[in-house]
């Protein structure tokens, strides 16, 4: 059985530095891998562009690629997971507009890709290979290729147990890092059938849910005074001048309320629906548009 395990991660200035570096590698293998596929496409080639390919022409071409302004490469300061990152993301991209433009694909039509601009760019990279991961002996820390032990916000040990760490994206989000495991375990938990007949579920604005036998399921303290947090920094972010640095300030404030905001709905849902599922066995919901009804 496959999991999620997701911590926040606390690394010092220097890990930091580090970090950016590896989502900054991973954008450029992006781009550089586009860039080639774009110029086969161009010239009237059939470029392979599996990730494997792409992996290979990387290998092939980053010492030439990969330089600084004195021409010394410099790919060899990230882990190679970094570049492979970004030749992952370029493979299924790829994929995703060859299977579309054939009518291989489901859902709406996949473009292109596009270049990644750092300004809009989410800053990301995975393990999955080399020695990642727990660390033995000290439950709340992560051991991270290149960067080192970088220390975390929980007891990460504690929450995988003896799962089997198979991959860690590591990610930026409104000013806080995380760690992102998939985890095996090799046993399901036990769970007890649930006891409750049928229920409906009413989502709301004022509170979370209210059921249709008269539970009325509260929106959680957090979410309520975030909010207001969130409405006053929004109202400061729009008095600041444009592009000054107080601006970039109150704006980088604004995505980390808007970060707590969606935490806190998100983990009491995740509550929530943990506790509909494990008390009744037949559970329906009302289909509503929540998000026009705060609106109106």
């Amino acid at each position: 059985m496959f999991e999620a395990v997701k911590v926040a991660l606390d690394p010092t200035p220097a890990q930091e530095r580090l970090l950016l570096s590896h989502t900054g590698a991973a954008r450029f293998a992006f781009n550089a891998g586009l860039a080639h596929v774009k110029a086969g496409i161009d010239a009237g080639a059939k470029p392979e562009w599996s990730y494997y390919a792409l992996v290979r022409w990387w290998n092939a071409n980053k010492d030439a690629l990969a330089v600084n302004a004195d021409g010394t490469p410099w790919w060899a300061e990230n882990s190679k997971e970094a570049a492979n990152t970004g030749l992952r993301s370029l493979a299924a991209a790829l994929s995703n507009w060859s299977k579309s433009r054939r009518g291989e694909r489901r859902g709406r039509k996949v473009g292109f890709p596009k270049f990644k601009a750092k300004s809009k760019a989410a800053p990301r990279f995975a393990y999955t290979t080399g020695a990642f991961g727990l660390i033995q002996g000290d439950p709340k820390a992560l051991k991270l290729p290149k960067v080192g032990r970088v220390h975390c916000m929980e007891d990460v040990a504690e929450r995988v147990g003896d799962a089997r760490v198979l991959r860690m994206t590591v990610s930026k989000r409104a000013g806080r890092w995380y760690a992102s495991l998939t985890v095996e375990r090799d046993d399901k938990p036990v769970t007890k059938p649930p006891q409750g007949g049928a229920v409906g579920v009413d989502l709301g604005i004022k509170t979370l849910a209210t059921l249709s036998d008269g539970t009325v399921i509260e929106n959680p303290r957090c979410l309520a005074a975030s909010e207001r947090r969130l409405k006053r920094a929004q109202k400061a972010l729009s008095r600041k001048a444009m592009g000054s640095n107080r601006r970039a300030k109150a704006r980088a404030k604004v995505a980390r309320l808007h970060a707590r905001v969606a935490n806190c709905r998100s983990d009491a849902m995740h509550k929530a629906t943990t506790w509909l599922a494990s008390t009744y066995s037949d559970i329906s919901i009302e289909d509503l548009n929540t998000a026009g009804m705060a609106r109106n």
